[in-house]
């Protein structure tokens, strides 16, 4: 047991010591700065050197990356691995409403690739500034039209430093005979916006569609009710994430991230507002009647007040009962000007006015119950009642809460097919974002889905894949913040090493039993012996009954035998004798003589 909270202590003690000269090294750091600066390529070629010389590690699978290429018919399809911005045009709008300064869409464009891309080749549009307006659009190779093809839009996003406050949401600009993508601006009519956009704490991600209303040819903001599922992870681990936007010609929707559903539902039901107004609404010019009568409640009209109600008994009274205590002394103030204090030498009169000493506890109060005028205490009054009231009765004349009467609406329509929505002839983005590097990629128009697949597959799928290839295991992971931050050996010394040693040491290794020697000196029994005699008494009296029984069976065999030897030799001599009986007497004297002659006898044995 010693060596057990010995080896415990020891590792401990190692643990602490560790974390103690991690920390001094971080203390140290400071003044090795120089140091370690002059030795630093050293280092690094001797470290290179030994790795390639001792590192037998497999290299990570290579993933290639080569474009993405439609597998069907498609209205949009842009994968920005040509380099350039041809097809894109960068808008020279400025914002309605807004200080010339800061009204400029002079955000700036650039085709990239990804900051720590683990796919070299893989580049797409990023929105490189920040705190600036932004907008840029293509056209469709041709209007997409809402007849009885779904529509999927999809596209990649990298938050490739997190994000703060700003959208990445895309826009279908409706097909208008105005639409002048030179001049794209925050009020261009569109059809569709779709995309994540956060600020704060508040993580969205937009399906808005406008709707023209049949009867005043008004277009409405229609909103998809919000996602249940968590959002924020798309955001703040900076990685490409794939959104995809399913609408059906039965109205139906689907919303999904990285090629799952995080939300859906249908336009007729699951937007805000509805698409379709109420049939009825409230007639605005209907007023509530003078006499009508909403409370449900009211005070008794036939109750009176009690003659002994007294309205002006106070709440609290004097206790008539109480007694001074011994010993209050009703001469001395609760407070006192403090014995010890002196003016100050800069105190000025004729500004400060007279000095007054601070007030302090009287101290012979200290020892006292009390000090000043004694007051008996204040108690509930027991006949105090308050304010008399009637108590509230049912009102007959209840006639419930008021409302105006419904009227047909002079607005009412009816649109079963909101997926028949204005045709759209161009993608943009048109953004305000206090983060900057935001990263686009494979944008995607078309109508079916297995082409949209491929298209991720081919895209995102490659990006996915070159990230699982190039991340480690969590071994490696541990390894890799280990070598960052040595202390954490003893981390996973204590947490890993440390439980299996004691599991083992205390499971495996038995109680220490004394030993013989020790027994014969102190004539102690032995508990093994004791056990040992125990069962050998045991197994000595089983055999003895086993035994006793066998002799048992073998004396009644025997003298069933000797019974039956008996029985047949006395019936011998019976044989006998009737034979010798039957012989004459000529032949019996015969044999008598040969018995009695000396070759017949037996020698005798001395």
């Amino acid at each position: 047991m010693e060596l057990k909270w010995l080896l415990c202590v020891t590792l401990l003690a190692l643990g602490i010591l560790a974390v103690h000269a991690h920390d001094t090294d971080e203390d140290n750091d400071a003044d090795d700065v120089v140091d370690i600066e002059d030795d630093l390529d050293d280092g690094i070629e001797d470290v290179e050197e030994s790795k390639s010389e001792t590192s037998s590690a497999p290299p990570a699978p290579k993933v290639t990356y080569r474009p993405p290429v439609p597998t069907g018919e498609v209205y949009f399809a842009e994968s920005f691995d040509k380099g350039t911005l041809d097809g894109w045009v960068l808008s020279r709008a400025k914002k309605d409403d807004t200080d010339d300064e800061i009204a400029k869409y002079d955000g700036k464009w650039e085709v990239q690739d990804m900051k720590e891309t683990k796919l070299p080749g893989d580049k797409g549009l990023v929105m490189v500034t920040r705190a600036k307006h932004h907008a840029i659009s293509s056209k469709l190779s041709k209007p997409f039209v809402f007849d009885t093809k779904p529509l999927i839009i999809q596209y990649e996003v990298n938050f490739q430093n997190g994000i703060e406050c700003g959208g990445a949401y895309v826009k279908l600009l409706s097909k208008t005979p105005e639409l002048n993508l030179d001049q794209f601006h925050d009020k261009t009519p569109y059809t569709i916006m779709f995309g994540p956009d956060k600020c704060g704490e508040d993580y969205k991600l937009h399906f808005i569609f406008r709707h023209k209303n049949p009867k005043t040819g008004k277009y409405e903001e229609k909103h998809a009710k919000r996602p249940d599922a968590d959002l924020k992870t798309y955001f703040t681990d900076k990685k490409t994430h794939l959104y995809t936007l399913v609408l059906n010609p039965d109205n139906s929707f689907e919303i999904l991230v990285d090629q799952t559903v995080v939300n859906s539902g249908n336009l007729l039901n699951d937007m805000s507002p509805p698409v379709n107004p109420p049939r009825e609404i409230e007639d605005p010019n209907d007023q509530k009647p003078e006499d009508w009568d909403e409370r449900p409640k009211i005070p008794d009209p036939d109750a009176v007040k009690p003659d002994d109600w007294d309205e002006d008994a106070p709440a609290k009274i004097a206790d008539e009962n109480a007694v001074k205590p011994e010993g209050w002394l009703d001469d001395e103030p609760e407070y006192v000007a403090d014995p010890d204090a002196e003016k100050p030498e800069d105190w000025d009169e004729d500004m400060d006015g007279e000095w007054e000493a601070p007030q302090i506890a009287n101290p012979k109060c200290e020892t006292a119950p009390g000090c000043g005028t004694w007051q008996r205490p204040m108690i509930d009054n027991p006949n105090y009642k308050g304010k008399w009231k009637p108590p509230m009765i049912d009102n007959v004349n209840y006639q419930g809460i008021w409302k105006p009467r419904k009227i047909p609406n002079p607005d009412f329509f009816e649109d079963l097919e909101p997926f028949k929505m204005t045709p759209f002839s161009a993608v943009g983005l048109e953004l305000w974002s206090m983060t900057s590097d935001i990263f686009f990629d494979n944008f995607i128009i078309c109508t079916e889905r297995a082409v949209a697949d491929d298209w991720a597959s081919d895209g995102w799928g490659l990006k996915k894949a070159a990230d699982g290839a190039a991340e480690p295991g969590v071994v490696g992971q541990m390894m890799a913040a280990a070598e960052e931050r040595p202390w954490l050996w003893v981390v996973y010394i204590l947490t890993v090493a440390l439980p299996v040693f004691l599991v083992v040491l205390f499971c495996c290794s038995g109680k220490k039993q004394p030993s013989a020697a020790e027994y014969k000196k102190t004539d102690a029994p032995q508990p093994d012996v004791v056990d040992d005699e125990k069962e050998e008494e045991k197994d000595k009296g089983e055999k003895e009954e086993e035994e006793e029984e066998e002799d048992a069976n073998e004396e009644k065999l025997e003298k069933q035998k000797s019974d039956a030897d008996l029985g047949s030799a006395s019936q011998e001599e019976e044989e006998e004798e009737e034979e010798e009986d039957r012989k004459p007497a000529s032949e019996v004297r015969e044999e008598e003589t040969v018995n009695r002659s000396p070759r017949n006898r037996k020698p005798r044995k001395d």
